[in-house]
């Protein structure tokens, strides 16, 4: 159900409202991979994050272009996930991967500096679950180089999301599902690659 759920928010929200242009061709592809962790503690996602990072280090992205770690019962709040980035970021530089690999994430309670926590802005980072995104920087080259206006996308991000409201973006939903939110919370980690 976390799987699906995110599959959901990826397939309607950001594909479907095109937040991101490059997120349907790596969808399509397969080679987008899941990896859940039921676990309540961050210490063992730094250890999942570690051996996801190496995973796709180690394979071709023809195989494996990305990762999305779903953290659905860790870092519930949006404050203690944004501090713990800190950490995440560190493991990049503990395993000599910054400027390799980037860790974009992504929060059901995101929220931009200086806005209102109902601002609909927010939803460009607002994910089903605490999610961190493991993208291979010579993957966002590519894809940069395809799109050069990439700077542009935040701005028309923006400008859709005010467009379709919070109304617009909950009749989307794209949240949680009640049994992804009723979930026991088990100390397990697995991936499913799709």
């Amino acid at each position: 159900m976390f799987v699906s759920d995110t599959v959901r928010w990826l397939e309607r929200a950001v594909i479907g409202l095109n937040l991101c242009p490059f997120a349907k061709g790596v969808h399509v592809k397969g080679q987008i991979h899941y990896a859940v962790t039921l676990t309540e503690d961050p210490a063992e996602v730094l250890e999942l994050l570690r051996a996801e990072l190496s995973a796709l280090v180690g394979l071709p992205a023809r195989t494996r272009d990305t990762t999305l770690i779903l953290l659905p019962h860790c870092l519930q709040d949006f404050l203690d996930f944004n501090d713990f980035l800190e950490k995440a970021e560190a493991v990049l530089d503990v395993m000599d991967l910054a400027g390799t690999v980037q860790i974009a994430s992504f929060h059901p309670q995101f929220q931009f500096a200086g806005t209102d926590v109902d601002d609909v802005t927010n939803c460009t980072n607002r994910a089903p679950y605490p999610t961190l995104h493991l993208l291979r920087e010579e993957s966002i080259d590519r894809a940069v180089e395809v799109f050069p206006e990439a700077e542009a996308i935040f701005e028309r991000n923006i400008e859709v999301l005010e467009g379709l409201g919070v109304e617009g973006w909950t009749s989307l939903g794209v949240g949680a599902s009640s049994a992804g939110a009723m979930a026991p919370a088990v100390a397990v980690a697995k991936g499913a690659a799709q």
